[in-house]
């Protein structure tokens, strides 16, 4: 409702009001005269004035209720008033975004349409092009098998021709064409081979050069001096007899109980002592001493001077074995393994003492290991039982190298240890630098000059196997083996061997001596081809 209208509604309310109480009056003033009274009373005349001016009071309060009602009115119909503009004007904003949005969406929508049409009408034209081109490749198939058909029969045609020219057949023609190429990729190989290996050998011996030198230059040891026969000079030649006893007993029993053949000859003050084993003959030699010394001999004293001799020789054989490893440096190691590791201070390989052998290698594995940063003790250790199985060789079956793991693994040996003992002769692969390290010490020890000695007849068939092996392969015309077989000098015939050739011959020769031939050291096979021109002046 208009604001107006309610202050109006108030006013004729209250005037409404006072004409009412005024009409009352007038009544009752007019009820009292008509009745003969004097009229109202003044107590009537008061409550009629207080009456009407609370009417007045009333009147005047409904009013300014009314107005302030009609303010408070005013005020909210503004704020409506306000709150309506401010929604209109909302309204309209959002309407405006609305409109754009809309716009811009069917912009969009026009946009992909065009998008669309144009795609759907390059689809269209790809597909033209693709049946085209489809065609096009069919007809050109057509064409190929065509031609196809055309070079099968010019192919069989030539083939024909070629086979009735070359007198070859097809697979005889492939087969001369693969060995072609097969040996032209040997060729190619040969060379990057040899390239490979040039660059790499010419690093490798130049560091293997410096190690082995100082390995070599820093161990000193004697020269062979090891026999079958060990001689016993005596203070006379009448000790002979004694020796010999009565009809021979005293020489029968001394063979019997030490299994040593003594040879009493004419060498003055001196007998001879034989055996291939070198600890019975040490034992017997040291039988033949003490009885010597004593010099009452017969059989009962042979059995208890061998017995003595026996104790003793364990004990040097304990004691050389001890002493090796001090010399070493090993200090831990099973009381059996330092036994058998004495037991081979008697012992010799091709000449050589095994246990010299043994310390000699330790220490050459020692150097190699610290100019490679490697433990040194553990090389130590893995070389210098590397042949601890000879001690067992005529007692136990198999190599001495898988004999002598056995021995290390039952005896608490580390495994490298064990791998390199067995592997040092390549009869199990090789896995650990170890095992290569202990490899190349025996080699060298063994390799040296006047390490070793070898009899006449296995050095007479090593060159003869030697020239053998050199000589079976094709184009080979002589073979000469040199310096006491180091050296093997190939001649090859320059018509059938090219360069190329002559180093793959050399690679399998060398192939097959390490295969099949067992030496001190190495051998170098050297291939030799030359080319010479010769004409004649008529």
């Amino acid at each position: 409702m208009d604001p107006v209208v309610v202050v109006i509604l108030a006013g004729a309310v209250a005037v409404l009001a006072v004409v009412t109480i005024a009409a009352l009056i007038v009544l009752l003033r007019r009820t009292g005269g008509a009745g003969g009274t004097k009229g109202p009373s003044p107590e009537q005349e008061a409550e009629i004035q207080v009456a009407l001016e609370e009417a007045r009071l009333e009147a005047a309060e409904i009013r300014t209720r009314a107005q302030h009602d009609a303010e408070e009115v005013l005020r909210r119909s503004e704020a409506a008033v306000d709150a309506a503009a401010e929604l209109r004007k909302e309204a309209e904003a959002e309407s405006q975004g609305l409109k754009y949005e809309l716009k811009e969406l069917r912009s969009d929508l026009e946009r992909r349409e065009n998008r669309l049409a144009e795609r759907e009408q390059r689809l269209d034209e790809e597909a033209r092009r693709q049946a085209d081109r489809a065609r096009k490749l069919a007809e050109t198939e057509t064409k190929l098998a065509g031609r196809r058909e055309d070079l099968d029969r010019v192919a069989q045609e030539r083939k024909a021709i070629l086979e009735r020219v070359s007198g070859l057949t097809s697979d005889q023609a492939k087969a001369e064409l693969v060995r072609e190429i097969e040996n032209q990729a040997k060729r190619e190989a040969a060379l990057i081979v040899r390239e490979i290996e040039g660059e790499a050998r010419k690093e490798g011996e130049k560091r293997a050069t410096k190690i082995v030198t100082l390995a070599v230059q820093r161990v000193a040891t004697e020269q062979t001096a090891e026999s079958v026969v060990s001689v016993l000079h005596l203070p006379g030649d009448e000790m002979k007899g004694r020796i010999i006893g009565r009809e021979g007993r005293n020489i029968r029993a001394f063979e019997s109980t030490t299994g040593v053949n003594l040879i009493i000859d004419d060498t003055p003050e001196a007998v001879l002592l034989s055996c291939f084993d070198p600890v019975r003959r040490e034992t017997a030699r040291l039988t033949l001493e003490k009885l010597v010394l004593d010099g009452r001999i017969h059989p009962q004293r042979i059995e208890e001077a061998h017995e003595r001799s026996k104790a003793e020789v364990q004990e040097l054989c304990v004691r050389a074995g001890e002493d090796a490893l001090v010399e070493l440096g090993i200090t831990e190691m099973h009381p059996e393994l330092i036994t058998l590791l004495g037991q081979l201070r008697y012992r010799t390989s091709y000449g050589q003492n095994v246990l010299g052998h043994l310390v000699e290698s330790a220490h050459i594995a020692g150097i190699m290991a610290a100019e490679l940063r490697l433990d040194s003790m553990l090389l130590k250790r893995c070389t210098v039982l590397h042949d601890i199985g000879k001690a067992l060789t005529h007692e136990v079956e198999g190599s001495h190298a898988l004999i002598g793991a056995e021995i290390a693994r039952r005896y608490g040996e580390h495994e490298d240890v064990v791998h390199a003992i067995e592997a040092h002769h390549n009869e199990v692969e090789v896995k650990t630098v170890e095992a290569v390290l202990t490899q190349a010490a025996d080699a060298i020890s063994g390799g040296r000059p006047g390490a070793r000695r070898e009899s006449l007849e296995a050095y007479v068939k090593r060159l003869e196997r030697l020239e053998e092996i050199a000589t079976s392969y094709d184009g080979v015309d002589k073979v000469f083996a040199m310096q006491a077989g180091r050296e093997i000098r190939v001649m090859v015939k320059p018509d059938s061997v090219d360069d190329i050739q002559a180093q793959v011959i050399a690679r399998d020769v060398a192939k097959q001596v390490e295969e099949e031939l067992t030496y001190p050291g190495q051998i170098r096979i050297t291939v030799v081809r030359e080319s010479r021109a010769t004409e004649f002046a008529r």
